[in-house]
């Protein structure tokens, strides 16, 4: 069905008389006086023709920069992504994949979620999975909403956690008018014994990140332990990647695991679009935000998808629904899916053990140059170091020779390696940074 776009006065002027005002400014009674444009020419160009669009935006893509090896992470990473991941969603009948209303029509799309969800079930040792929301850091804040309650008030976030995602909890729980406390850092990690200090009864949930923003990996046992003792839900942001090595928050006791699906097959594009995945244990399913897709049977026996379970709340009782998403990264889960099925769980295996041997590869020869580590311990791809020139310049020599250095920080470089990056890569970036530093 095409759209009907009024092209003369007289049938402007209908349909204007159809929702009952006069003129156009009708349509807009209700917004502020004093936010309305009040002039009337708005010094918009005339159109250009499409060669002369392609030759614009071609010049426009010429500005960006392309880095032909990158050692930098933070929240995005270069990851491989294998052909069939863009040729099954790059199919027309994918494009638009939004959301599923009629199930009757929208069996493929149904499906892609279903087969999304199994494998976020299956990559995360969870019982439920749901069909995805914007981003990591939404994930994490809708996680902190599920827990949060009349008699548990309190959310205690790891101050190890990503800036953003901090940000995003804090304002969510801002606008809920709920309290947010930081547990403290030490060298690097969460000080396990002041969070067991924090907590009391009215604690919903304990969130970290594993591993956390300075690559280290958390004492996850300790945490999950001390926050059940409490009687609060343990929340456990992970890099899918890494779960290819590390224990799954199924299998360290967690109650929910969210994280940035970015990783699984999506190229890294200023910050989107990307997808937050979200699992549960069974007891906590009902909670879950958004939308769950579940397999059954038609009439005639033949296997089907519906929406299995929606909060209704979310549609028709805003004010006292936990969450307010109703929407899924349809077109992003579909593409985790395909990258899941693709590579399997020997391929995760493979790109985890590549990621982490590359990372400490990286790690032992910029310490050879003065690059010394800031905290010790183990770390999955990611690592601060220290930096014994300008990190600026440091930077911006690797950036001479096409390659995307660390992110500098306040307390030192932080570098990131995917099993993209090669050995000669990694041996010319230290070359560079070994000369920059004798200069």
């Amino acid at each position: 069905m095409g759209t009907f776009i009024p092209s003369t006065t007289s049938q402007r002027e209908e349909m204007l008389a159809k929702v009952g005002v006069s003129s156009y400014k009708g349509l807009y009674e209700a917004v502020p006086e004093e936010i309305l444009l009040k002039r009337e020419d708005l010094n918009v160009p005339d159109g250009i023709s499409e060669m002369e669009t392609a030759a614009r935006m071609e010049e426009m893509a010429a500005e960006n920069t392309v880095f032909r090896t990158i050692l930098r992470g933070a929240g995005s990473y270069d990851h491989y992504i294998p052909a069939i991941v863009r040729r099954v969603t790059s199919k027309e009948q994918f494009l638009t994949a939004y959301t599923p209303y009629q199930a009757e029509i929208s069996q493929g799309v149904l499906q892609s979620i279903f087969e999304y969800q199994t494998e976020i079930c299956a990559l995360t040792g969870m019982d439920v999975a749901n069909a995805s929301v914007y981003d990591g850091a939404s994930a994490m804040a809708e996680a902190a909403a599920m827990c949060r309650d009349r008699h548990h008030p309190r959310t205690i976030v790891a101050a190890t956690v990503k800036p953003d995602n901090l940000e995003t909890v804090r304002t969510y729980l801002w606008g809920a008018g709920a309290s947010l406390d930081i547990a403290p850092e030490k060298d690097g990690r969460i000080d396990v014994d002041a969070l067991a200090g924090m907590l009391g009864k009215d604690v919903g949930a304990v969130i970290f990140e594993q591993p956390n923003r300075w690559g280290l990996l958390e004492d996850a046992e300790a945490i999950i332990e001390a926050v059940h003792k409490a009687g609060a839900k343990a929340v456990m942001s992970v890099n899918p990647i890494s779960l290819g090595l590390l224990k799954t928050p199924g299998e360290l006791g967690a109650d929910i695991a969210v994280g940035e699906g970015q990783p699984l097959g999506m190229p890294m594009g200023f910050g989107g679009p990307y997808l937050g995945f979200m699992a549960a244990k069974q007891q906590m399913f009902r909670k879950l935000p958004g939308r769950i897709v579940g397999e059954t049977t038609d009439d005639a026996g033949r296997r089907a998808y519906v929406l299995t379970l929606q909060a209704r709340e979310q549609h028709i009782r805003r004010e006292k629904a936990s969450s307010n998403i109703c929407s899924n990264e349809a077109l992003c889960a579909m593409t985790a899916a395909a990258y899941l099925a693709a590579v399997g769980p020997d391929g995760i295996r493979k790109a985890a053990e590549l990621c982490l041997n590359k990372a400490h590869y990286l790690a032992a020869e910029l310490a050879k140059i003065g690059y010394t580590p800031v905290y010790q311990g183990p770390f999955f791809h990611e690592f601060v170091t220290t930096c014994p020139v300008d990190a600026d310049k440091a930077l911006a020599k690797l950036a001479e020779h096409g390659i995307l250095g660390g992110l500098s920080t306040e307390r030192g470089i932080l570098w990131c390696c995917t099993e993209k990056v090669t050995k000669a890569q990694i041996d010319e970036a230290v070359r560079i940074l070994r000369e920059e530093a004798q200069a």
